[in-house]
């Protein structure tokens, strides 16, 4: 008989040494006859849900496949097979092993649907427009930064971001990593599917990457989130740089408090701190993640090292990355440095229309305006401060939600679109998996003597926090600029009634100049900028002045039913914006 017990059984069964007797002819049946330890319910539920996750979208894409795509088509309806099969098995495996094996299938069958939709779709946004246009510049030797392609934004899919002054950028606004890696492959491929297919490998990728660095009952869980909801691969479709900087922080956050154990930070983290400063330099939202890393990493190693240690090995983790993004955007710094930089900040001070869905609506959708739209951004620059504070301060209780405070600053900001926040969910994820709250038992926190108990040290952070909520609580409280008077002109073009004019009374109500810029507004975004055919491009304080604005191709269709249109006022500096309803037309008119 073998030296040791096969495999699977019972924890509480010993090693057999070569001294002790043989066994009894019926000892290895009594020993197949213990049972295996199984799956735990959990693990078998998360297996269930990713399974049911790749149903989301999975109709859709395979109506189009099979008008244009039936091959495509083919796979699907075998990816339909695979998903039934797998919910089965996921309910009567009997091992562990097996359990994962069925979590590999799923795995593969999410990578088959996600390149199922993107050969249907591949196309790209205005974002993955800008960064092939990027990637051929890079190509030819031109420059990247500061160069306007408005030719880029001709067609009704490729969006265009409008700034408050009246104007767009047609820019490209974003760190150059994607770009670079887009290069090669647009030599090859000379379109924005040179874009789309950089950032859809990348998500595919990182998500195999998640998927093995997970424990075995998370990793479905890591399926269905990057693949399986079908939001992240619609950000990748549409060429977002966000997913490479994703798929680089995949490997940065899973048991990030790991890193610079004992003082040295070895192989692993000089690879995590290389992969932060590469996410930094494909995209700015892993800027805002960065210094609550930093802050994280030297509070755990602190709490175990000298202060003298902890700090250097963060200061060695934080040079790594620094150094890291330094040479991947050191050939554009060197070719235009002004544009270079004027580029990778451009997001933060391009003071871009209003859009999203946070409390910025309060002054955009509820009321008729706000003449300090300011300070939304002051409130989000304040709670990105306060939060970063309120870490630092009480990291054993907020260390293991670094992922997603970052976050929450977004949510005050004048720019507060829902993919701020659902493109980096992979990582709150791989924390809940990998970052326990056992980990920052031991982590260093400042001492605050005269601040004992839990009443004193939450009102510390409220006091942090409240200057943030103060500026929200004064932009949507201001009323708006401008008091406005419409009267539309109406017209007919075939069936449909529409605004050819608007004829307008505006009186500043403030005591600023104001330059304002007229859109009109249906849901939440607004129209290309209406033309002034009279009145004065500036308001002086307290002055009123007859306008005429006239809507893109001079006639603008009304809606039916319960639907409104608005006008608006949008001025950039400072940021103001003026809300008025368009009276409906006449019953003449219609």
């Amino acid at each position: 008989m073998a030296d040791t017990y096969r495999a699977g059984t019972s924890v509480g069964m010993r090693r057999r040494t070569a001294t002790e007797p043989v066994a009894p002819p019926a000892a290895p049946a009594r020993a197949r006859a213990v049972p295996d330890v199984g799956p735990r319910q959990l693990h078998r539920g998360m297996t269930v849900l990713a399974t049911i996750s790749l149903f989301i979208g999975t109709r859709a894409a395979w109506t189009d496949a099979i008008l244009s795509r039936p091959v495509a088509a083919g796979v699907i309806s075998l990816c339909y097979a695979s998903i039934l099969v797998c919910a089965v098995l996921a309910l009567i495996v009997r091992t562990r092993r097996a359990l994962i094996r069925v979590d590999a299938v799923v795995l593969i069958t999410a990578v088959a649907l996600v390149t199922c939709g993107y050969l249907l779709d591949h196309m790209g946004s205005d974002e993955g427009v800008l960064t092939a246009q990027a990637a051929n510049e890079i190509l030819h030797g031109r420059p990247v930064y500061g160069q306007p392609w408005p030719w880029l934004f001709g067609t009704p899919s490729v969006g265009i971001t409008k700034t408050m002054s009246g104007g767009a950028d047609f820019t490209y606004g974003y760190p150059p990593l994607t770009a670079l890696l887009a290069a090669p492959v647009h030599a090859v491929v000379h379109s924005t599917a040179a874009a789309t297919l950089v950032t859809t490998s990348a998500l595919l990728l990182s998500s195999v990457l998640l998927w093995f660095l997970l424990p075995a009952p998370w990793r479905s869980a890591a399926t269905a989130v990057c693949l399986g909801f079908g939001i992240l691969p619609h950000y990748a479709a549409l060429g977002y740089p966000a997913i490479t900087a994703l798929a680089l922080l995949v490997p940065v956050v899973v048991r990030w408090p790991d890193t610079g154990r004992d003082g040295h930070l070895g192989p692993g983290g000089v690879l995590r701190a290389a992969c932060l400063g590469a996410a930094c330099a494909a995209q700015q939202l892993a800027w805002f993640l960065t210094p609550f890393l930093l802050i994280g990493l030297y509070a755990v190693r602190r709490g175990e090292l000298a202060p003298r240690r902890a700090l250097a090995v963060t200061a060695r983790y934080a040079a790594t990355a620094a150094l890291t993004w330094s040479a991947l955007n050191a050939y554009f710094a060197v070719q235009d440095f002004s544009a270079w930089l004027e580029g990778i900040l451009l997001p933060l001070h391009q003071k871009a229309i209003l859009h999203g869905q946070g409390v910025m609506g309060i002054s955009y959708y509820f009321t008729d305006g706000s003449s300090r739209l300011d300070y939304y951004s002051y409130g989000s620059q304040l709670l990105l401060c306060g939060l970063l504070a309120v870490t630092l301060l009480f990291v054993r209780r907020l260390g293991p939600a670094i992922t997603v405070l970052p976050w929450l600053a977004f949510y005050l900001a004048t720019r507060s679109q829902d993919g701020y926040f659902l493109m980096m969910t992979p990582l709150w994820l791989a924390a809940a998996a990998t970052v326990p709250a056992a980990a920052f038992a031991t982590a260093w926190q400042p001492r605050l003597p005269r601040l004992t108990g839990r009443r004193a040290k939450s009102a510390l952070a409220a006091g942090l926090l409240t200057p943030a909520f103060v500026c929200v609580l004064i932009a949507a409280a201001s009323p708006p600029p401008l008091h406005m008077s419409l009267t539309p002109r109406y017209a007919t073009h075939g069936s449909r009634v529409g605004v050819t004019a608007i004829r307008l009374r505006a009186v500043n109500t403030t005591g600023t100049t104001l330059s304002p810029h007229f859109a009109s507004r249906r849901g939440q975004g607004a129209s290309d900028w209406w033309t002034v055919a009279s009145g004065p491009a500036t308001l002086a304080p307290h002055a009123s002045a007859d306008y005429v604005v006239e809507p893109p191709g001079g006639f603008r269709p009304v809606p039916g039913g319960r639907a409104r249109t608005y006008l608006i006022a949008v001025t950039g500096t400072p940021m103001t914006i003026t809300t008025a309803h368009v009276p409906a037309a006449a019953p003449a008119a219609r």
